[in-house]
């Protein structure tokens, strides 16, 4: 069964807690995305496909971050992208993942980051960082300083499996993937993503206000197609639970 944390209660969390269930938490922005994409549509994909793994995986998903590390790259704060550094973004979600750390969640935490398709830009190394920083605190603070470099410990990683490994307990994940893209491609506010949006949420594309902006990046959104949509999320659900499957 799927247990949603925006209604959810405290024994089924920790029920899933306890049972190392997939949590997963969508990481959005809120970016300008032309006039026929809804506010937060980065946030909405990610949601999107979080609840549909979470329904596959047994998984728990938990509310949405939607104030990302938006950049002013497409548009800047008049036309309503809200902007946030990702040096400040980096402790935000650093604090999110240590409470998460500190309450028992240990293993299987996925961030899910529908926002820029190439590889390490600032928001996606702002949420890696912040992992790879609190894994590493947390292995200095539970076996003192120079464990690895302890003797006792020589064997650590030649006795660890993927699913042990401490490097693994947090995951960065982009949607669309390297496969979708390939396969298929990736864009802003275009035929892919209003595909994916519309596959996710139909009838939330309001493709009949193309002309009220000038906006070069989504003409191509003319062409979106629920059919496309569905075989982006299908492809990038899949790919997500081989991840999480291990």
């Amino acid at each position: 069964m799927k247990i949603n944390m925006e209604i959810s209660y405290p024994r089924e969390a920790e029920k899933a807690k306890k049972e190392h269930r997939p949590l997963l938490i969508p990481v959005g922005t809120m970016e300008y995305h032309s006039s026929i994409c809804p506010f937060g549509c980065d946030t909405l994909v990610a949601k999107g496909i979080a609840d549909l793994v979470a329904e596959k995986s047994e998984g728990v998903v938990y509310p949405p971050i939607w104030y990302g590390v938006a950049s002013y790259a497409v548009a800047g704060p008049e036309k309503n992208t809200v902007q946030i550094d990702c040096d400040n973004f980096e402790r935000y979600i650093y604090d999110i993942l240590k409470s998460l750390f500190l309450g028992g969640w240990r293993k299987n935490i996925y961030l899910l980051i529908a926002h820029q398709t190439e590889d390490y830009m600032p928001m996606t190394l702002a949420c890696m960082k912040a992992a790879k920083k609190l894994i590493m605190e947390t292995l200095e603070k539970e076996k003192g300083y120079g464990w690895w470099g302890n003797r006792e410990n020589k064997d650590f990683y030649e006795n660890l499996s993927e699913e042990d490994s401490p490097w693994n307990a947090i995951r960065t994940i982009m949607i669309p993937s390297e496969k979708v893209r390939k396969k298929h491609g990736a864009d802003h506010a275009g035929i892919y993503e209003c595909s994916m949006l519309e596959s996710l949420y139909p009838g939330s594309i309001k493709i009949e206000r193309l002309k009220e902006a000038d906006d070069w990046f989504a003409e191509s959104a003319i062409r979106f197609n629920k059919e496309l949509g569905d075989d982006m999320v299908k492809m990038t659900v899949s790919e997500i639970l081989d991840i999480i499957r291990g």
